[in-house]
């Protein structure tokens, strides 16, 4: 935790806990859970046991007006309180959904982000948020922790922008981004911790019934192969492969990644997998491209082998039959007759 983060401090000079106070953003069609959690253990924090009141810990839901906000699973949320002085707030949290909607935050929405940013509010990025707040220009400097299932499509739209999806949350002190999921109660308590206390945040997760604290440095529960890696540096190898089907990289950049030499990375793979990282890398990229076949009947099947990173059909093929037994157009027919 930086030192600007701890200058906020615990305790008052007066030796009673300071507040922590959070403003939420709800963007168009935003995730429920990852709202619900956060705001969840703000509440649990607040107080002693299940009493709720908001002792340690206030929130409100900020809006330039008083509609109500339509979550992706259809529920809606009221604004609880207007667009007032950001410093009101440790940090105003935005909370994302889904990434087909145009337009998820208002220019007014976008504004009030960029006015506490001058004056030196901390944001938070939740689930999709990282992309609402990459969009507005206010994650430069900044590492954006992106979902897996989002990864792919954020490094396309940010290009320049740092990002990982080998953690569940990234948290530097002025900004905080989330993979969302469970890992938003992660978050949340984590900033407790640092604001209030570890008795609070003890009492938030066991009431939630989270059994153990994760740090942001905790892996997504992601298994590429659909296998449990043991060890923690084959599953980010396996989740950096994932990551770049389409742009291979290098057997020996992805064992520089994870600091280890190639040799001992081909070792470390035998000994976990059963297989050698190019094999799993293969593997991977074929369960993509037979997802992708039979998912996307009308996609062109060059285009699919491009996407898994190979230059031409032949190749492509060839790997397919060895993979699964049968070509693309044949996988494609079955997968088609079974719909």
């Amino acid at each position: 935790m930086t030192a600007e983060v701890k200058a906020k401090g615990t305790v008052s000079q007066a030796g009673v806990a300071k507040s922590l106070r959070v403003g939420f953003i709800l963007s168009k069609n935003f995730t429920l859970s990852a709202f619900a959690l956060f705001v969840d253990t703000l509440r649990l924090a607040s107080d002693y046991e299940d009493r709720s009141r908001r002792v340690h810990c206030d929130w409100d839901v900020l809006n330039g007006s008083r509609n109500f906000v339509m979550s992706s699973c259809g529920v809606q949320v009221a604004p609880t309180a207007p667009f007032a002085d950001p410093c009101n707030y440790d940090y105003i949290a935005v909370v994302g959904g889904l990434l087909s909607v145009d337009e998820p935050l208002d220019a007014v929405s976008l504004a009030y982000l960029r006015k506490a940013d001058a004056a030196g509010v901390g944001l938070i990025g939740l689930c999709t948020g990282s992309f609402v707040l990459a969009d507005a220009g206010l994650l430069k400097e900044h590492c954006a922790c992106v979902s897996w299932l989002h990864h792919r499509e954020f490094r396309a739209r940010f290009p320049g922008q740092p990002a990982t999806s080998a953690q569940i949350f990234h948290f530097d002190g002025k900004r905080a981004t989330c993979a969302g999921g469970s890992a938003v109660a992660d978050l949340a308590a984590t900033l407790v911790r640092h604001h209030i206390g570890e008795q609070a945040e003890r009492n938030a997760l066991e009431i939630l019934q989270i059994s153990h604290r994760r740090d942001g440095t905790d892996t997504q529960a992601r298994s590429p192969l659909g296998l449990e890696a043991s060890d923690r540096r084959v599953h980010v190898a396996l989740m950096l492969m994932e990551q770049h089907v389409e742009d291979l990289l290098p057997i020996e950049s992805i064992a520089s990644l994870i600091s280890l030499s190639r040799r001992q990375m081909e070792r470390l793979f035998r000994e976990t997998m059963g297989m050698s990282p190019s094999e799993a890398y293969t593997k991977i990229r074929m369960e993509a491209a037979m997802r992708m076949v039979t998912a996307q009947p009308t996609r062109p099947l060059i285009d699919i082998a491009l996407a898994v990173g190979f230059e031409g059909m032949s190749h492509f093929t060839k790997r397919f039959r060895q993979s699964f037994g049968q070509t693309p157009s044949q996988a494609r027919r079955q997968g088609v007759h079974k719909r």
